[in-house]
C-alpha cells in the first residue's frame, strides 16, 4: 500500500516547521533596534529571547550585551520563552508519533496514530504562533518592550519572521496528518453497523412461515367457512385436499350412419335434389348441424 498523500505532506511540512521554530527560538533576531545617538550610524542591536547582539558593518557581531533597560524582564519575552520551548517539545513528540504511525517499516499505516500525531503537531503550531503574534503586537510599544526613545527605531527581526513561518508549517503539517482520522473513522463506522442488531437486514417475506393459516385455508371454500372434521363428527368427515379439475369434454361423434335415408331413390337422376325427410336417428344429422 502506498503512503497516503496527506501523510507524506505532513511528514515533509512538520520537520521543516520544527527547524524554523528552533532557529527562531535560539537566534537573537526578534527585534532590530538602530539609530542610536551616541553610537555610529551603522550600529544595530539585535534582541532575542535569550541574548542581545551588537553588530557594526566594519566589525564582527558581539553578543552578550548587557540589558540596561530590563528587556528580558518584559512579559512578552518571558511568555515567549516558555511557550516556544513547550512548542519544540510537543513538536518532537508529534514527530515521534508520526514516525510510528506513518508505516515506515509496516505494510500499512496506523491511521489512528498518524491522526493523533497530527493533532499534537497542530497544537505545537498554536503554541509557537501565540508568543510570536503577541511579541509582534507589542513590538513598537516601548512601555511593554523597553527601548531607547526616539530617534531610535525598532523593526521586525528575522527570527520573528522565521517563527511565523515555522508555526504555519506546523499547523499545515498537523492538519494534513490529522486527516488520517478519516479512513479510521470510516472503518469504525462500518464495524459498528455490522455489530449493531438494529441495523441487521430484515428477512424477506418469502421466508415467513404461515403454518398457522393452513387450517383456515383448509376449511374455507366457496366464500364460506366450513366446519372441521372434529365438528362434523366421525361419520361426516371429509377427505382433506383440493378438488382436482375435471377433464375437458370430448368432441361430439355420431356412431350412426347419418347419410342413411338422406338421399331419395331418384337422386341418381338429379344430384341436386335432396330429401327433406328427417333421418331415422335420434342424434342430429350432419345436415342439421
Amino acid at each position: 500500500m502506498r503512503t497516503p498523500v496527506v501523510m507524506t505532506l505532513g511528514m515533509v511540512l512538520a520537520p521543516c516547521g520544527l527547524l524554523l521554530t528552533l532557529t527562531s527560538t535560539l537566534t537573537p533576531g526578534w527585534r532590530l533596534v538602530k539609530g542610536f545617538l551616541d553610537q555610529p550610524v551603522d550600529v544595530v542591536l539585535y534582541q532575542g529571547l535569550w541574548d542581545m547582539c551588537r553588530e557594526q558593518s566594519s566589525r564582527e557581531r558581539q553578543c552578550g550585551q548587557p540589558d540596561e533597560l530590563g528587556y528580558f524582564a518584559a512579559e512578552p519575552v518571558k511568555v515567549a520563552r516558555g511557550l516556544m520551548v513547550t512548542s519544540l517539545a510537543v513538536t518532537a513528540l508529534g514527530l515521534l508519533l508520526a514516525t510510528l504511525g506513518v508505516r515506515c517499516w509496516q505494510d500499512e499505516p496506523h491511521f489512528a496514530l498518524a491522526g493523533l500525531s497530527g493533532v499534537v503537531l497542530f497544537a505545537a503550531g498554536l503554541l509557537s504562533l501565540i508568543p510570536v503574534s503577541w511579541y509582534n503586537h507589542f513590538l513598537a510599544d516601548r512601555a511593554v518592550l523597553p527601548a531607547q526613545s526616539s530617534p531610535v527605531t525598532v523593526q521586525v527581526g528575522y527570527s520573528l519572521v522565521l517563527g511565523y513561518l515555522g508555526s504555519c508549517l506546523l499547523l499545515l503539517g498537523g492538519f494534513s496528518l490529522a486527516l488520517s482520522f478519516a479512513p479510521w473513522c470510516a472503518e469504525r463506522c462500518r464495524s459498528c453497523r455490522k455489530a449493531s442488531p438494529s441495523s441487521a437486514r430484515r428477512s424477506s417475506i418469502s421466508t415467513v412461515y404461515v403454518d398457522w393459516l393452513t387450517p383456515a385455508i383448509k376449511y374455507y371454500s366457496d366464500g364460506q367457512h366450513r366446519p372441521g372434521p372434529a365438528q362434523l363428527g366421525p361419520t361426516s368427515r371429509r377427505k382433506a385436499g383440493f378438488p382436482m379439475p375435471r377433464p375437458p369434454p370430448k368432441a361430439y361423434s355420431n356412431q350412426v350412419d347419418v347419410l342413411d335415408g338422406e338421399k331419395s331413390p331418384d337422386s341418381h337422376l338429379d344430384g341436386s335434389s335432396r330429401s327433406t325427410r328427417p333421418c331415422g336417428s335420434a342424434l342430429p344429422c350432419d345436415s342439421d348441424l
